[in-house]
């Protein structure tokens, strides 16, 4: 068994198409209406995608405060410059919590958790 996907339902499926694009560089895999109000969007490299569901027909969208996603960056410094020039917020960090280890968070237009990691 493989992990597969991760699935967020979004509130704009175009703003949060570039976000993982723009900002995360995550290439877009497919896109497809999934119903008369749906639409779903893949992205992605590699075996694990992130998966993003619009249904028009269910615009109150909840994120749990307790979960992440988590995107691995060659230089925390640069990926946490990157995301100011594009206006956003670092929600939390950077946290060191440990000589190896460096991350931060931010929030997807969704208010999504999504965390850059180094390891050194």
């Amino acid at each position: 068994m493989k992990f597969a996907h991760v699935t967020i339902n979004v509130k704009d499926l175009e703003e949060s198409v570039k976000f993982y694009q723009e900002v995360v560089g995550l290439p877009l895999v497919n896109r497809f209406p999934a119903g008369p109000n749906m639409e779903i969007v893949f992205l992605g490299e590699g075996e694990t995608l992130v998966e993003l569901i619009h249904d028009a027909a269910n615009p109150d969208i909840t994120i749990g405060k307790d979960i992440s996603i988590g995107f691995a960056v060659d230089s925390l410094n640069d990926m946490m410059d990157f995301v100011k020039d594009k206006g956003i917020e670092i929600e939390s960090g950077p946290f060191e919590p440990n000589p190896n280890t460096r991350f931060f968070f931010v929030l997807d237009p969704n208010g999504l958790r999504v965390q850059f990691i180094e390891q050194k």
